[in-house]
């Protein structure tokens, strides 16, 4: 239900310099994280490259401080980031919202990257929440190993569900890289999902306001 001139994010999508949570260094003593390492060094192996060649000696290492930033979300409950509301706000009832977030998730099927961007949006019921909180939900599902689907349905839900507005809408743009180098070889596919709760699935207008807004906000003009 998308309108025919949504701007899709473009193919040249910036990555953020920096993740939305702080990293904790991995401890590299632990017999899981000293296990894991051994079975990238197998990885590299059955590739058909030497574990052992200077260049890719302390490619384990590397993975792991790696996979300890993109798979960050498992560690993070997406209810505190929304557990702080605001009620004074002069009875104010319409929509917010917060467009253009940046999404870098992993796909669950190949463990490969898909990243685009993430559109939120509510009805308050009462009370608002700081809006970097919405950004905050989304960084933490997207950094869990995903599909678009259920990404999209889980912002959706956590934001329904613990912020009790009157709606929510989200809408995902993104580019995975399981489609773009393998596969069906398609590198400038974008897949859309999206998900609406409560006023934004029971009211067209509502509902057609949420996707003008995304529009204007995408446009390349602005």
């Amino acid at each position: 239900m998308l309108p025919a001139n949504l701007q899709l994010p473009s193919a040249q999508t910036q990555i953020s310099a920096y993740p939305v949570f702080p990293m904790k260094e991995p401890d590299f003593n632990d017999p899981k994280t000293k296990q894991a390492m051994e079975h990238i060094r197998s990885i590299l192996g059955f590739i058909g490259d030497d574990a052992n060649r200077e260049g890719l000696i302390d490619t384990p290492r590397r993975v792991i401080k790696a996979y300890y930033e993109h798979f960050c979300g498992y560690s993070m409950d997406p209810a505190e980031p929304l557990s702080r509301t605001f009620t004074e706000i002069e009875g104010y009832d319409q929509m917010v919202l917060l467009s253009g977030i940046e999404i870098q998730s992993h796909c669950e099927h190949h463990m490969v990257p898909f990243v685009g961007k993430a559109h939120v949006a509510y009805i308050p019921d009462g009370r608002v929440v700081g809006l970097s909180k919405l950004a905050k939900v989304v960084e933490i599902f997207s950094k869990r190993l995903q599909v678009q689907e259920k990404l999209t349905a889980q912002i959706a839900g956590s934001i329904q569900e613990h912020l009790k507005p009157r709606g929510v809408a989200v809408v995902v743009q993104a580019r995975h890289y399981c489609m773009c180098y393998r596969g069906v070889h398609q590198p400038h596919a974008w897949t859309t999902t999206s998900k609406l709760t409560g006023v934004f699935l029971n009211n067209l207008a509502t509902r057609e306001e949420f996707l003008r807004l995304i529009s204007i906000t995408q446009s390349p003009s602005m």
